[in-house]
This record gives structure tokens, C-alpha cells and sequence, in this order.
């Protein structure tokens, strides 16, 4: 097979004996059935994985149905895979030698392929960004942007050359976790936390920056969401929330401007962006500061510790500490 067509699938598992003992590579599913006879149809398998795993929603359905088909029709004979096994903590980089095979015995993992192995790498000689990728959340992906690292490594003398280059995907590799955890915050917000909901949060939120806020009531026509003050004493802010998918525009800003008397500022927060007369405008009137989703979603890591527990569980993350780059 043509080097340049192989494709290079990353797969996890729980059970790194099965893998590396058994020269095989595994999926689970066992609900689901045997693929053999699933016709080589995309929406067939979210069909049926729809009626077999009824409870699960929309987007987990597409998701794992698209790994089943991936590995039932996908991976072929000749692609590489890469096996990042957590006993020991190595990367383990196979070829694949065997079609599908249903394994109906087994416990979980009921859909196989036999791999042969043919390296087993410590973690410390790949880039961060190539460890990163090999750490996806699914259980089958496919390689892509450190294919050619992946490869490399199956030469003689990676090791000694990888562990000596300085690792320049730190950076880039810091910089796509928080991104990704920003997406993941406002995709969450957005799906959880509509209209009344979102000024609760952002009241919620606000507290936790150490101001002092009144949520106004429900259905009220004021135009004010929520009131907030630094301390006891005057400037009061008024903050106006928007939960809408589309840019704020000019005229949006506008009403919370007319709502403000003399010696308060503005906050207009939104989960998405501003068009830009609406940035104009806010450049022009600095009593008002506009927030957009991606701020939205920094000050909520900054300030995470913070949040009441109720909205912990709508934006459940954890402290971790990454790799960055250190400056020249």
C-alpha cells in the first residue's frame, strides 16, 4: 500500500493487556451487535445505535456511531496506529495486519483488529503537541497534525534526536488546551443557561469578582439585568445580558445607554461577538464596557474557584497545570 495513503489512527482503551499482549486493538459497544453485516452507511449506524442506546443524546449518538463505522469500514489493512497505555505510561506505535473481527464472548470490547507492534516509546521523546493530539477524548481518531512526528519516531535514532530539539509545540499546544476549554464554557453556557438564566450566572459571576449585585426581577421591562457596585458607595453599574447566538448590534448597546443616568457605568455582556458599528460605539463611550463571549469565558476560568457550586456543575472543570513556553 502507497505510504503517503496510509492513515494513522490514535485508539484508547481500558484494558492495555488485551492491546499489547493480544496484538489487537478494540472498541467497545457490545449492545450494538456485530458490524459485519452493517450495510457501509453512516446514517445506518446512527440509526440503529439510536435504537439500541435510546438514552443517549444527539450529538454522543453521532459521535460514537461514527467510530464504529470508522473502524468497521475506515481503518484497513496497513494503517498506522498509535497507543498511548497508561500502565506504562508508553506510546506504542502498531500497524494494522487484520480485517474486523466480532469477538461475541468478550465482556466490552466485542469489535477487533489485529495490529502488529512495532515500537514502544517512552511519552518524554515526542513533542507536547503530539502527545496532546494522541490524547484525544475519543476512543478512535484519526492523526493529523503530528502524522509525520508519529512516523519519524519509527526510524532509528528518534529518540536521541527528539529529546534533544527543543519542543516548539509548547506554546502552540498551551494555547489550543485553553482555546478548547473556552469553547467547551461557552458551548456549555449556551446550551444550559438561557435568557434569565444567564443573568443569574453573570450576577453569580460578578460576585465572585468581589462586587456587590442586585439581579433584577424576571420578565422586568427596564432593560436593566443586573445592578452591581465595587462597595457601598456610588458608581453603581448596570449590566444588561444577552444570550443570543448573533453579533450585538449598535442599537442593542444603545437601550442600555438610555437607562443610565448620570454617574453610572455600563456593562453589556454576551455570549457571542459585536458588528462593528457596536465596537464603534463602544470605543466612543467609555462609560460602557461591552464583554464578548471570549472574554466572557476568561474571566470565568479566572474566577472559577469562585463560583457557587450550582454553577460548578454546569461547567464542571478541573486546575491543571500546562506547559508554556519559557520567555527569551
Amino acid at each position: 500500500m502507497n505510504e503517503t495513503k496510509r492513515r494513522i489512527w490514535g485508539i484508547h482503551t481500558q484494558d492495555d493487556s488485551l492491546f499489547l499482549k493480544d496484538n489487537t486493538i478494540a472498541i467497545g459497544w457490545g449492545a450494538f451487535g456485530d458490524l459485519t453485516d452493517m450495510e457501509n452507511d453512516r446514517e445506518a449506524f446512527k440509526k440503529k445505535y439510536a435504537e439500541v442506546y435510546p438514552q443517549d443524546k444527539k450529538g454522543a449518538i453521532a459521535l460514537a456511531a461514527g467510530m464504529l463505522y470508522r473502524f468497521r469500514y475506515e481503518v484497513q489493512i496497513g494503517d498506522y496506529v498509535v497507543f498511548p497505555s497508561k500502565s506504562n505510561r508508553e506510546i506504542n506505535i502498531g500497524i494494522v495486519e487484520g480485517e474486523y473481527q466480532y469477538e461475541a464472548s468478550a465482556q466490552e470490547y466485542v469489535n477487533r483488529r489485529k495490529v502488529k507492534w512495532l515500537k514502544h516509546l517512552p511519552r518524554t521523546v515526542f513533542s507536547q503537541g503530539a502527545l496532546y493530539e494522541s490524547g484525544s477524548a475519543m476512543s478512535l481518531f484519526t492523526i493529523k497534525n503530528y502524522a509525520d512526528e508519529f512516523l519519524a519516531s519509527l526510524d532509528t535514532g528518534f529518540k536521541k534526536t527528539a529529546m534533544e530539539d527543543e519542543d516548539e509545540s509548547v506554546g502552540a499546544t498551551a494555547e489550543e488546551i485553553k482555546q478548547s476549554t473556552k469553547d467547551f464554557i461557552l458551548k456549555e453556557l449556551s446550551r444550559n443557561l438561557k435568557g434569565y438564566a444567564l443573568e443569574s450566572f453573570v450576577a453569580d459571576l460578578l460576585d465572585a469578582m468581589g462586587y456587590r449585585t442586585e439581579l433584577s426581577p424576571q420578565g422586568g421591562d427596564s432593560g436593566i439585568d443586573i445592578t452591581a457596585y465595587k462597595d457601598e458607595l456610588p458608581p453603581r453599574i448596570l449590566v444588561q445580558v444577552k444570550s443570543q447566538d448573533g453579533d450585538i448590534r449598535e442599537t442593542t448597546i444603545q437601550s442600555l445607554k438610555g437607562a443610565m443616568r448620570e454617574g453610572d457605568y455600563g456593562l453589556f455582556i454576551s455570549l457571542s461577538g459585536y458588528t462593528k458599528n457596536a465596537r464603534k460605539y463602544l470605543d466612543s463611550t467609555p462609560i460602557i464596557r461591552g464583554i464578548d463571549g471570549d472574554e466572557l469565558a476568561t474571566l470565568v476560568l479566572k474566577y472559577y474557584e469562585n463560583l457557587s457550586p450550582k454553577y460548578k456543575k454546569v461547567i464542571p472543570l478541573e486546575r491543571v497545570y500546562i506547559p508554556v513556553p519559557v520567555d527569551e
